[in-house]
């Protein structure tokens, strides 16, 4: 059975989760809020990852991240032997990243505005791809300029267990299963929490195993 004949075979079947679900002081989960667009979002993924492939790049202590990578907006996220940076044009192709997508922006801003941060509005979008023995280990999102502005991060494909902390490394984090249309949005006290994807994925109960690879979008203000 392919992909799309999954996705329409559960359609119909009712989310009985809560809509929104609190992680910590102003971060929370807005279920299901990215499937009404999901069609528009994986079309759109496809044409940024023709003009800028996914990659997997090199920490700067030399080692190769098990997730693949791509990026979208004025600015794009990267990471090699020099360091974790923002930079306006992709490494690979000396040329500027693709354009964000105006999909990518009103969803972030509506899932921003829901979650208690209006007017937020995104120049910068990181593409992580996980396939099944990817992870990111603990961390935090500290490149950016503006600490002011939350991530929302958006999850489409498998289910996968996201992990979110203190502000400290060593804070026990939580576990939260996410799945396909599921957005996450953190700011204010929680804008420096630790997060992460341990490699283990989350079992899904639809078989959607055969759905397109795990993608997640996070988007910076």
């Amino acid at each position: 059975m392919s992909a799309r004949e999954l996705t329409d075979l559960f359609a119909s079947v009712p989310d009985v989760r809560p809509s929104l679900e609190l992680m910590a002081a102003r971060a929370v989960l807005l279920r299901g809020l990215a499937k009404p667009f999901e069609s528009e979002l994986i079309a759109d993924i496809s044409g940024i990852v023709a003009q800028a492939p996914f990659r997997h790049m090199l920490t700067p202590g030399g080692h190769q991240m098990s997730v693949a990578m791509t990026n979208c907006g004025s600015v794009g996220w990267v990471t090699d032997r020099s360091g974790y940076r923002y930079d306006g044009a992709d490494p690979e192709s000396a040329k500027p990243w693709p354009a964000m997508p105006p999909s990518f922006r009103a969803l972030a801003g509506q899932a921003a505005d829901q979650a208690g941060f209006g007017g937020f509005s995104p120049d910068a979008c990181l593409i992580n791809r996980y396939q099944p023995s990817a992870r990111m280990s603990l961390h935090q999102d500290k490149d950016e300029l503006d600490l002011g502005a939350p991530i929302v991060s958006v999850s489409l494909g498998l289910p996968a267990v996201f992990l979110f902390g203190g502000l400290q490394r060593s804070d026990k984090p939580r576990r939260f299963r996410l799945e396909h249309g599921d957005i996450a949005v953190w700011g204010g006290p929680s804008r420096l929490a630790f997060h992460g994807v341990p490699c283990e994925r989350a079992a899904s109960p639809t078989g959607r195993r055969n759905a397109p690879p795990d993608d997640k979008l996070r988007e910076d203000g």
